[in-house]
This record gives structure tokens, sequence and C-alpha cells, in this order.
């Protein structure tokens, strides 16, 4: 089915009220989930949607909760999600850290209990439109194995960068530590596809290509020892500086009642401060290694494809819009 961004955004909205959120977490929701759908991310877009709407469903997600926020610091944000959405306490305090990184140089937003946030780069990307360098790592329950082991011990522990660059789209890096994205795993299970060597392993530790039994056993970090450190220094981010679970201590965000507790950590830097061209520097680089090198430029294609969903709207399979519209059905009419 093809819907404009703002139909999308007006069912993803009801059927997160449906769910039972806020509309403070309905409207945070709809919107990134949206704005993955528009980039091309489907898999972290609308599909992913569904995910919050069961864990709320379910009690993982606790759509009304009120984010508890402090300032032990001019230039540091602490939120204590207490079990709802990852969204919910960035955007209330948004405006804060935009203004506080611009005053002082630099500002941190430090999140934990909080369900999983779907794609990272959204928070960044966010802060690279108001001309911010951002860095944002996140944290889940386990799924990847570490440093020469097989048993899952860090979750894909993605990292994100997004830096403006003037007349143009930022750089808008947002990948994660394993080899692929669990959702890649999950989808290809569904579909009844096997997954290429070097993903996987199965419970006993051996390679696979089966996506039934790489979900049983660990998903294996891009890059061998040095994508798991990458998921070690990530989970030390979002985990450890933010007193949110680790990884290996984070129940299921597919299954049960009980929510993952993830952490997420942002850091936002005012590059004008250090060098006022910073911006048309970014620029010319970008286009120079794009067009003198042939090197691809991340975020350039999101950016492309969500200019083409403004105009066109986004097709979404039938069945993802049918289960999002049976929990927008839930919602109370209008007084």
């Amino acid at each position: 089915m093809q819907l404009s961004l703002d139909q999308a955004k007006v069912l993803c909205r009801a059927a997160a009220i449906g769910a039972g959120a806020s509309e403070a977490a309905a409207d945070a929701l709809a919107d990134a989930s949206v704005a993955a759908e528009a980039e091309g991310r489907s898999s972290v877009g609308l599909s992913h949607f569904i995910d919050y709407l069961e864990a709320m469903d379910a009690g993982r997600l606790d759509g009304k909760a009120e984010p508890a926020i402090s300032r032990p610091a001019l230039a540091m944000f602490l939120s204590d999600a207490r079990k709802g959405a990852a969204h919910t306490g960035f955007a209330r305090t948004f405006d804060d850290l935009v203004k506080a990184a611009k005053l002082f140089g630099v500002a941190v937003f430090s999140q934990k209990n909080a369900y999983t946030c779907g794609e990272l780069g959204y928070f960044t990307g966010r802060l690279a439109a108001q001309g911010l360098v951002a860095l944002a790592a996140t944290n889940g329950p386990a799924l990847l194995a570490g440093s020469g082991g097989t048993r899952p011990v860090y979750c894909t522990n993605p990292l994100s960068f997004a830096a403006p660059a003037a007349d143009g789209p930022p750089l808008l890096i947002d990948q994660a530590s394993s080899a692929t994205a669990f959702v890649n795993i999950r989808k290809a299970a569904a579909k009844g596809q096997i997954i290429p060597p070097g993903w996987a392993v199965d419970a006993a530790g051996n390679p696979t290509t089966d996506p039934a039994s790489a979900m049983k056993g660990a998903l294996l970090a891009f890059g061998g020892e040095r994508g798991a450190n990458i998921a070690l220094m990530v989970e030390v981010l979002a985990a450890g500086l933010t007193g949110a679970n680790w990884s290996l201590d984070a129940p299921s965000f597919m299954a049960g009642a009980e929510n993952p507790g993830t952490g997420l950590f942002v850091l936002a830097l005012e590059p004008k401060l250090l060098d006022a061209r910073f911006e048309q520097r970014m620029r010319a680089q970008m286009d120079r290694l794009g067009a003198q090198y042939g090197v691809y430029m991340p975020g350039a294609g999101k950016a492309q494809a969500a200019a083409r969903a403004s105009a066109a709207g986004v097709d979404v399979p039938t069945e993802v819009v049918k289960r999002i519209s049976d929990f927008a059905e839930r919602r109370p009419p209008a007084s």
C-alpha cells in the first residue's frame, strides 16, 4: 500500500495511542519510525514499529512512562526512561541539549531503563540538522559473541556518527557492530531464506547459514575481534556510563513482560567553535572524496530517499499496514 508520510504518521500515532502510549510517546515513536521508512530503512521503519506496539501490549514497554530528567552539570542531561520508549526522553530534552552544545561547545544525553531505540541514526541526524556533530551509542539484549567467544554477550551495539555539511545532507554513519543487524536475521527466518556465511554461529558455536539456528546461537561481529572491540566500546558508553542494563542482563525485547532496560548515550559538539568554516570544508571534502576518488558518502542515499518519499510517499506491505491499523482501531474516540 502507498501512504504519504503524513498518512503514515497519523496511522502510527493512532496505533501507538491504541496500544496504550501517551501522546508524547506516540508522537516520538511515529516520527522516528516514519523517518526510517522514508529513508529506505524499512527493517527499522514501520515493520519495526509493530515491535513497539506488541511490546506495549505485552508490558515490555510502558507507553505512558514519563521520563525522569535531571541535569547534574550544565552540559549533561540524564534521563531515566522508566521502562518507556527511548525516544520520549530525547525528544523532551532535545531543545535544551542543542542550546547547551552551542553554548558550551559540548553536551551529553545519557539514558537508562528504556526499550530499544530502532534506528540510531535518527538521533544523530536530528542533531546534525541543527549544525552539530553527533555521536550516539546504544545497547540491548545479548545477541552478539565477544572476541574469542561463541556465546552472546553484547547486543548488535550500533554506533552512529553525523556531521553537518553546507548546502546538502550531512555525513551520517549508522552501523551495527555485528556483521548484520538482528532484524535481517529475523527477516530471513520469516521468509525461509539462508544467511551468508560469517554472520552467525549456532547454539553449539558452529558457523551457520540457517537464520533459525542463528537466533538460537549468536551473531558475529564485523571484522572479527576489531568489530567485537567496537561492540565492547559501545557497551561501555551505552550501558556502563548510563547505568543501564549490561546486554548480558537485559531481558528480551521480543518476548516476556520485562523491559530490556537499555541505554542510550549521545554526544553533541558545536564544530563552529573549533572551526568557523567546518560545514563548508566538510562539504568540499565530501564532494572531493566522492567525485575524484569514488568514495560513497553515507547519508546521501538516505537524504535522496527521504526527498522521494516526501513527494511520492512510501510503499508499505499490506500486512504491515493491517497490523498497525488493528492497534489504531483500539484508540478511544475523541471526546
